[in-house]
């Protein structure tokens, strides 16, 4: 029953306000305007008059629809997020050495980056020896994986493979736990870079096979991960990487909305169901500085999720609607200069994405932005994680700012963005044709020239790059030295022998098997790379193979 409404009060409420009016525009520096970087305008004070939603169909209890407020009951009260920071290091023996450390330090899940050259599609003996291991693990062999996961329990660490298609780490995984004896059925983890849209589009270095195989693999990957190793994640829609080419929060979210979408409907294309395939969907964010707008930007996400995976998909079940994602703290928002601050916009980072309710988090190191980060770095970044939970108090609470005018107007505002950019795509004919076409290129590039524009004009401030500028102390800048030249000449001489040493026969029919299966769309390919990592086959013979039956990735590029 409404409450009868008290004319005076009403009255005495309107005076302060316009008295309120009057005071800051006396007292407010400047009569612009104040936007965040989705372009949405934010006003100097948000009133009972900004947001009159409906508590029940907006934003409803934690772990019910519509997910505003989170998608399990319990948040961070039940468990707090999976912090799972990436790490990538050297050879095999590096990376181990640096994976027990940081779970000693607190670390709670494995989360793998092999190097540049892996990323690439090749192994160490086609590259330069002076470029391998410089950002990650040069990782080529079963051998290689085992090593790398010595002394963790696969069967009950989460592993996440920074793995583009064809997804040769996880069979090298795989094979490594056949080898050990863990049921594949509990196996737990993410192939954080099944994404191959936001490859093409914003990391070329990831995109190793042309746009149609790519698209198969990943819908065979599915499938397969469905029968086989069912509490793996087998897609990671990877809106980091439009936000990290330029795109704005909201674009970024409604780039990987849409990806999500596209996904859906080919596994539907190849008669899975919705309920089968859909609860193992997640998604990978980046999560810039711009505080508010990103806890802003999860929320809304979330919302929308829910609403696509009910009514365009029909799915029933719960575990279906939930909009999981791993967050990582923005690398583009870090400085070459002076490096030190990072540590603090890192820290807001983290801040937003546990206020938006994610599922695990990657920090960054405050020297991510000079090179891999130094075991200091990663130590602060993961001690990071460990204040804001531990200390200050961040999971007491689920969802602490809800209910606030300004952040429940600006989750209003963020969906509203959202939606019209996936409008645009959908006009397109859905995401892949929008990629196809271009037409996400060049939003991403309009919103990247945007924001250089406003840093270079000072509109956007950076500390210490376009003010509060001072002269930087010597040991502010610690990079990280390259790898070892003669350890890692000694990892390339051991690939090579054991290349020599293992069953030639084999190796090639497993190739040409793979290759059968390329040129065979009544088989699964991902099947077939399974079984390549585990008669002897390397991480860069596989992709070879599927270069040449499915073509080489060229991404568009928009100048």
């Amino acid at each position: 029953m409404n409450k009868p409404v008290d004319a005076s009060r009403l009255s005495a409420q309107e005076t302060a306000a316009q008295q309120w009016r009057r005071e800051f525009a006396a007292g407010a520096r400047s009569d612009k305007p104040a936007r965040n970087r989705s372009g949405i305008e934010v006003k100097p004070l948000y009133t009972p008059q900004d947001w009159r939603g409906d508590y029940d169909a907006e934003l409803g209890y934690p772990g019910q629809p519509p997910y505003t407020r989170g998608i399990y009951a319990s948040m961070h009260r039940g468990r707090t997020w999976t912090q799972r920071q990436l790490i990538g290091l050297g050879t095999p023996a590096d990376y181990n050495a640096r994976l027990l450390e940081m779970i000693a330090q607190g670390t709670t899940a494995v989360s793998l980056i092999p190097c540049n050259s892996v990323f690439r599609g090749y192994d160490m003996d086609e590259v330069h020896a002076e470029l391998l291991g410089t950002c990650g693990v040069v990782a080529n062999t079963v051998e290689h994986m085992d090593q790398c996961l010595a002394g963790v329990d696969l069967a009950r660490t989460s592993c996440a493979m920074n793995d583009p298609s064809p997804f040769t780490l996880l069979a090298l995984m795989l094979a490594t736990a056949k080898k050990r004896g863990v049921d594949w059925r509990t196996i737990s983890g993410t192939s954080n870079q099944s994404d191959y849209l936001s490859h093409y589009v914003a990391n070329h270095m990831f995109f190793r096979i042309a746009l149609p195989g790519a698209r198969r693999i990943l819908t065979d990957h599915i499938e397969f991960c469905q029968r086989q190793v069912p509490n793996w994640n087998p897609l990671s829609v990877v809106g980091q990487h439009m936000q990290q080419a330029g795109a704005t929060p909201a674009e970024a979210m409604a780039f990987a909305l849409s990806s999500a979408i596209q996904y859906a409907e080919d596994c539907r294309t190849r008669g899975m169901q919705a309920d089968a395939f859909l609860p193992r969907f997640t998604f990978f964010f980046d999560i810039s500085v711009s505080l508010f707008e990103e806890i802003a930007k999860f929320r809304a996400g979330r919302r929308i999720w829910a609403r696509i995976t009910r009514e365009r998909f029909g799915a029933r079940d719960p575990r279906a609607w939930r909009f999981k994602f791993h967050g990582q703290t923005s690398g583009v928002d870090l400085t070459r200069q002076q490096p030190l601050n990072n540590i603090a916009r890192v820290t807001i980072q983290a801040m937003a994405g546990i206020f938006g309710g994610l599922q695990s988090l990657h920090t960054d190191a405050y020297d991510e932005a000079l090179s891999c980060p130094t075991e200091f770095g990663a130590r602060i970044a993961v001690n990071t994680q460990n204040i804001l939970r531990e200390e200050a108090q961040l999971t007491d609470v689920i969802d602490p700012l809800g209910g606030s005018y300004y952040i429940e107007s600006l989750t209003d505002a963020m969906e509203q963005k959202i939606v019209a950019v996936m409008a645009q795509v959908e006009s397109a004919g859905g995401m892949y044709a929008a990629v196809e076409q271009g037409l996400v290129q060049k939003m991403i590039g309009a919103s990247a020239r945007g924001f250089q524009e406003r840093i270079e004009s000072g509109e956007q401030t950076l500390v210490g790059v376009n003010a509060y500028r001072v002269e930087e102390g010597k040991g502010e800048r610690q990079a990280l030295p390259t790898p070892d030249a003669a350890k890692m000449q000694a990892h390339i001489a051991a690939f090579k022998a054991c290349k020599a040493a293992r069953s030639q026969a084999a190796v090639q029919t497993a190739q040409d098997d793979l290759a059968a299966a390329a040129a065979d769309p009544r088989q699964n390919i991902f099947e077939r790379v399974v079984e390549a990592a585990g008669a002897g086959c390397t991480h860069g013979e596989i992709c070879a193979t599927l270069r040449r039956e499915l073509g080489f990735g060229q991404p568009l590029v928009m100048v």
